[in-house]
């Protein structure tokens, strides 16, 4: 079982940035077989996907709430996942957690029940 490591969470004042980074516990994942997604959980809300992005070609998708403020991207060579996050807003708090989904696939999806493997998740706190 695929399971995945997420770092780079912590608190942050309103306006200000973090980049969380997400990789593969014990091995380089192959992100050409793994279509990869970011999904946040605020305390009392459900776990809602914040981007994606494909494993062919590299498409990207995002939550109509954080466009133009984040930023998602592959790192082939360190086989990591990076998702930028620009301009927070304290309505940003969550728990932020990466998923693969394992495939080709051209276009990624944003439904959390199309992932099947987890990260713990990684807290992000914006807060002045």
């Amino acid at each position: 079982q695929l399971q995945l490591v997420e770092s780079g969470g912590g608190l942050v004042q309103p306006g200000g940035s973090l980049r969380l980074s997400c990789a593969a516990s014990g091995f380089a994942l192959d992100l050409d077989l793994y279509t990869i997604g970011w999904f946040r959980q605020a305390p009392g809300k459900e776990r809602e996907g914040v981007s994606c992005i494909s494993s062919i070609g590299g498409s990207t998708k995002y939550a109509d709430s954080v466009k133009g403020r984040f930023t998602i991207s592959r790192d082939n060579a360190k086989s990591t996942v990076i998702l930028q996050m620009n301009n927070l807003k304290p309505e940003d708090t969550a728990v932020y957690y990466c998923a693969a989904r394992r495939g080709g696939q051209r276009e990624c999806v944003l439904p959390v029940y199309e992932y099947g493997s987890w990260g713990q998740g990684t807290q992000v706190t914006v807060s002045s």
